[in-house]
């Protein structure tokens, strides 16, 4: 905790591997927020060539086919394999989660025919745009990069699921390191020129403090731990 050693953070996963798993090795509390400076709205497609036109064939497909749509998502307990509970449970679907050790390879996988579909980033349904069908996004509203897509909740199911990026330093960093790093970090996050290639690439830009990315993760790690428990029926 001296100011130098500084991580990059995803949320949900951050939080939800120690909410998950045992042997972490970490405590959310452990670390001490920065920074949060992009949110990546995940999106459901499946291929052009895929006969799954719409959400409401893909919900049709898999009531049909219970087990029979593989889905591509980066890891578990993270913010795609979220989506994918909330979303099978919502839809009273059963579907077959194959996890990947990240976006690069989940992509790849996708595109290569070896999955049905895929719960990817919003930058990666951006890039990929040409080659893609997708069927919903998990913002509150239309993404703005992807206007023809649909919401989730506009298409009734009453879920959101996206990935927040930020920095993070180890407990104990002194408050007056953590002011500095926060004040070079908000420096770059509100600059118009980097916000806008981040929307160009498929970002939300965001620029919250480490007061605000507190308590934000914290409001967080209540919803998450009750949503975790709903869904797996603790």
């Amino acid at each position: 905790p001296d100011g130098y050693t500084i991580a990059g953070n995803n949320i949900p996963h951050i939080i939800l591997q120690p909410l998950q798993r045992k042997n972490a090795g970490y405590q959310w509390d452990d670390l001490e927020p920065v920074v949060l400076f992009q949110t990546t709205p995940i999106g459901l497609a499946v291929l052009k060539t895929s006969p799954i036109k719409t959400l409401k064939d893909f919900v049709a497909y898999a009531k049909a086919n219970p087990g029979a749509i593989t889905i591509a998502g980066s890891g578990t307990y993270t913010g795609h394999h979220l989506g994918y509970l909330q979303f099978q449970k919502l839809s009273g679907t059963k579907m077959t989660y194959i996890p990947f050790t990240g976006a690069a390879p989940q992509l790849a996988a996708f595109l290569g025919g070896h999955a049905m579909a895929i719960l990817a980033n919003s930058n990666d349904l951006v890039q990929h745009h040409d080659k893609i069908r997708i069927l919903a996004i998990g913002s509150e509203e239309r993404f703005a990069a992807l206007p023809e897509v649909p919401t989730f909740k506009e298409l009734g199911y009453k879920m959101t699921c996206s990935i927040d990026r930020g920095v993070c330093v180890p407990k104990g960093t002194p408050k007056e390191r953590i002011a500095i790093l926060e004040k070079a970090f908000l420096k770059i996050a509100r600059n118009r020129e980097i916000q806008q290639q981040m929307v160009e690439q498929g970002f939300v830009p965001v620029a919250l403090g480490a007061a605000e990315f507190k308590k934000y993760s914290a409001d967080l790690t209540v919803v998450y731990t009750k949503l975790v428990k709903e869904l797996e029926g603790k």
